[in-house]
C-alpha cells in the first residue's frame, strides 16, 4: 500500500546538500546536489490528516508494478564464485574491479535502449526531515532512455529518465511537479544502481535486471575499498571467502545475532566513509584547528572499523569467537590450605536449603549467579535453586567447580543476556553442570563451547536458538541424560582433535536453517569433522526430527586429505557406505543401541 505525505513549500535559499554516493555505487566518494531558491518537500501527514491537500488537478500516483525479484538467492555459493571470479573480475586486480563491473554492464545495457524500471531514492530529497520518516525510499516508475558510461570506470553509471506513465509510486500523493523538478536539477541523470527494472518486459531486460542485481551485491557486500594492494591470486581468493561468509550467514553457520552483527558493522563502515569525505569535502579552505582534529577523530574510527571487519575476514579468526576478542580470565586454582565453599544462590531462602547444606562446607548464600561465580576457586560447588538467572562470568569459566540445580531442571533456568557476546564457555581442566536448564537468546556463539578441559553435563536441558554444544580441538565433553533442541547448526559439533562421551540424551529439531547449498542441508543431530580425528562414544541415545542427517562425517577437502596417511582412502573413496564405514574405524567411533529417526539417514558423509 502507497505511503500518504502533505505538501509544504521551503521558502529561501537551501544551502548546497552533500548525498553520500551509495557505497553500492563503487565510487566512494560523494556527490553534490545542487542548491534551489525554492524547493517544495513533504511533511508525513499529521495524526488528524490536517496537513493533507492536493493541489488543484493534481490526482495519487498509482502504485508501483512489481520488479525483477533477486536471482542470487537461488545461486549454491559455487555458482557464485563462478559468477564473480570466473565470468565477470577473470582474475583482474583489485584496482581494476571497477573497470570489469562497467564492461559488465556495459555488454548487459547496450542490448536495449529503453526499458522501464522503479527509481529508488533518499526520502532526503524529497522530505524535510528524512530521519524522521519510516519509509526507506522513494520510488518512482521511470523509463530508462540511454547510459552514459562514466570516463573514469571507479565512477557512477548514470541513466537519463523520464517520469513514465501512468504516474506511480510509493508515496500516493506525491505531487508529479515535486518529482519533475528534482529530475529537472539532476539533468534528468540518476544513478543506474538506483533503477530496478519491472517485471513484464522481455528477455533482455531479464538479463538487465539479473546484472544489476548483480553488480550491487559487489558492491554491497563484496567490495572494500581497502582492496587495491591486492593481486591477482590473493584477490580472488578474497572475494571467495567474503561469498563463504555471505552463504554462512544466509545458511544459519554463522548465528543470526552475529550475522546481524557483520552486517551493522559493515553498513557503519560504509556510513563513517562517506561521511569523513563529506566532511572532508565542505573544508573550503586551509583546515582549522578543530577542523583537523575532527578529520583525525573520523579517520582513526574508520581504521578501527577496517581492521574489523578485516577479522571477520580471516576464517580461521571467526571460526568460534566474536568480532573482538574476549577477554580471558586467568585461574585462581584452589584455595590455600585446600579450603573449598559451596555457594548458594537464591531468589529467595526456600526450607529445602538446608537439605543442602554440608557441616564441613563453609556456604556462602549469594542471590546473584554472577557474583557467586566470581568468587569461585577450584573445588568449590555452587547450588542454584530454582528461578531464573543470568549471568556474564559463564563465559568465563577457568574454575574446576561444580554448578548444580536444585530441584527440577525446568525450574532452575539460566538464560543468556542478548548484548554479550557468549554464553557458556569453559576453559576449566574438570568442570560439572547438573540439573540446570540453559536458554539461549541472542548470543553469537554455541550455547556451550568448551576451549580445552572436561565439560560434563548431567540431567540439563539445553535450549538452543545458535549452534549447539561446540567441543573444540584438545577438549572433551560428557553429556548424560540432557536434551539438546532447537539449535540452528548440529546439536553437538565436535572439531578435529575433540572427544565426546554421549549416553542417554535426546537430541532433536536442530538443524533449522534453510539452504541452498545441498551438503549444508545435510547437517543434523551431530557433525563430526575428521580430520584429525575426533573421538565419540555414544550409547542409548535418541536422535530424531532433525534437518538432514543423524551424524554427519565431514570428510577434509582432497587437497588436505592426501598429506594425511589413513584418510585419503575414505575421502576419496567411490562408495559411500564404504566411505563411512572406514572414516568410523579411523575415527574411533563407538555407536551402540542408539535410536535414530525421522532423519535423512542415520551417518552421512559430506565434503
Amino acid at each position: 500500500m502507497a505511503s500518504s505525505v502533505a505538501v509544504q513549500t521551503e521558502e529561501g535559499g537551501a544551502a548546497a546538500e552533500a548525498l553520500g554516493a551509495c557505497l553500492s555505487s563503487g565510487t566512494g566518494g560523494a556527490s553534490p546536489r545542487p542548491s534551489r531558491r525554492r524547493r517544495r518537500r513533504l511533511h508525513l501527514l499529521s495524526p488528524s490528516g490536517g496537513e493533507e491537500e492536493e493541489e488543484e488537478g493534481e490526482g495519487e500516483a498509482g502504485p508501483l508494478p512489481a520488479q525483477y525479484p533477486s536471482h542470487l538467492g537461488a545461486l549454491s555459493g559455487r555458482e557464485k564464485v563462478a559468477l564473480y571470479c570466473d565470468d565477470i573480475l577473470k582474475g583482474c586486480k583489485a584496482e581494476d574491479s571497477n573497470e570489469a563491473i562497467s564492461k559488465y554492464l556495459l555488454e548487459k545495457l547496450k542490448m536495449k535502449e529503453k526499458w522501464l524500471g522503479v527509481w529508488k531514492t533518499n526520502p532526503e530529497l524529497f522530505f524535510v526531515n528524512s530521519e524522521e520518516i519510516s519509509i526507506p525510499y522513494v520510488g518512482v516508475l521511470v523509463e530508462v532512455m540511454c547510459c552514459q558510461p562514466p570516463q573514469d570506470p571507479s565512477a557512477n553509471f548514470k541513466v537519463s529518465v523520464s517520469v513514465a506513465e501512468p504516474f506511480s509510486s510509493n508515496i500516493a500523493n506525491i505531487p508529479r511537479q515535486l518529482v519533475d523538478e528534482v529530475l529537472e536539477e539532476m539533468d534528468h541523470c540518476v544513478p543506474l544502481l538506483e533503477v530496478y527494472p519491472v517485471e513484464g518486459q522481455d528477455r533482455v531486460v531479464v538479463d538487465i535486471a539479473k546484472a544489476l542485481d548483480t553488480v550491487r551485491f559487489f558492491y554491497d557486500f563484496l567490495w572494500r575499498d581497502w582492496d587495491d594492494d591486492e593481486n591477482n591470486e590473493t584477490y580472488a581468493a578474497l572475494i571467495e571467502e567474503r561469498i563463504k561468509i555471505w552463504c554462512d550467514m544466509q545458511n544459519g553457520i554463522i548465528p543470526a545475532p552475529l550475522a546481524h552483527r557483520f552486517r551493522k558493522n559493515l553498513e557503519k563502515y560504509k556510513s563513517m566513509h562517506l561521511e569523513l569525505i563529506h566532511y572532508q569535502s565542505n573544508i573550503k579552505e586551509e583546515p582549522t584547528a578543530e577542523e583537523a582534529v575532527e578529520c583525525w577523530k573520523k579517520y582513526y574510527e574508520l581504521i578501527m572499523l577496517c581492521g574489523l571487519l578485516k577479522v571477520w575476514e580471516d576464517l580461521r579468526l571467526r571460526a568460534h569467537g566474536p568480532l573482538t576478542p574476549r577477554i580471558l580470565r586467568r585461574r585462581k586454582g584452589r584455595r590455600d590450605y585446600g579450603e573449598t565453599v559451596t555457594y548458594i544462590v537464591a531468589k529467595t531462602t526456600p526450607v529445602e536449603m538446608d537439605k543442602e547444606l554440608y557441616t564441613d562446607s563453609y556456604h556462602a548464600v549469594e542471590e546473584n549467579l554472577n557474583f557467586a561465580l566470581d568468587d569461585c576457586y577450584s573445588g568449590d560447588s555452587v547450588l542454584i535453586f530454582p528461578g531464573e538467572y543470568k549471568a556474564a562470568n559463564l563465559s568465563m569459566l577457568t574454575e574446576d567447580i561444580t554448578i548444580k540445580g536444585v530441584g527440577r531442571p525446568e525450574e532452575i533456568m539460566i538464560v543468556s543476556n542478548p548484548s554479550h557476546e557468549n554464553f557458556v564457555v569453559s576453559r576449566a581442566q574438570s568442570i560439572k553442570f547438573m540439573n540446570l536448564t540453559l536458554i539461549q537468546q541472542g548470543t553469537v556463539d554455541g550455547i556451550l563451547v568448551v576451549e580445552s578441559g572436561h565439560t560434563v553435563l548431567e540431567n540439563c536441558i539445553l535450549k538452543c536458538e545458535g549452534t549447539g554444544v561446540c567441543v573444540l580441538a584438545g577438549a572433551s565433553l560428557t553429556v548424560a541424560n540432557s536434551e539438546i533442541t532447537g539449535a540452528q547448526g548440529a546439536g553437538v559439533e565436535l572439531y578435529p582433535g575433540s572427544s565426546a562421551t554421549l549416553e542417554g540424551n535426546k537430541i532433536h529439531h536442530c538443524s533449522n536453517f534453510t539452504t541452498s547449498d545441498g551438503s549444508r542441508g545435510s547437517f543434523g543431530g551431530i557433525n563430526i569433522k575428521v580430520l584429525p580425528a575426533p573421538k565419540l562414544r555414544m550409547k542409548n541415545n535418541q536422535i530424531y526430527s532433525n534437518n538432514g542427517h543423524a551424524v554427519t562425517l565431514i570428510k577434509p577437502s582432497d587437497q588436505l586429505s592426501a598429506t594425511v596417511e589413513g584418510i585419503v582412502e575414505c575421502a576419496a573413496g567411490g562408495d559411500g557406505e564404504d566411505s563411512v564405514s572406514k572414516l568410523m574405524q579411523e575415527l574411533s567411533l563407538e555407536i551402540n543401541k542408539n535410536v535414530l529417526e525421522e532423519t535423512a539417514k542415520d551417518i552421512g558423509l559430506v565434503n
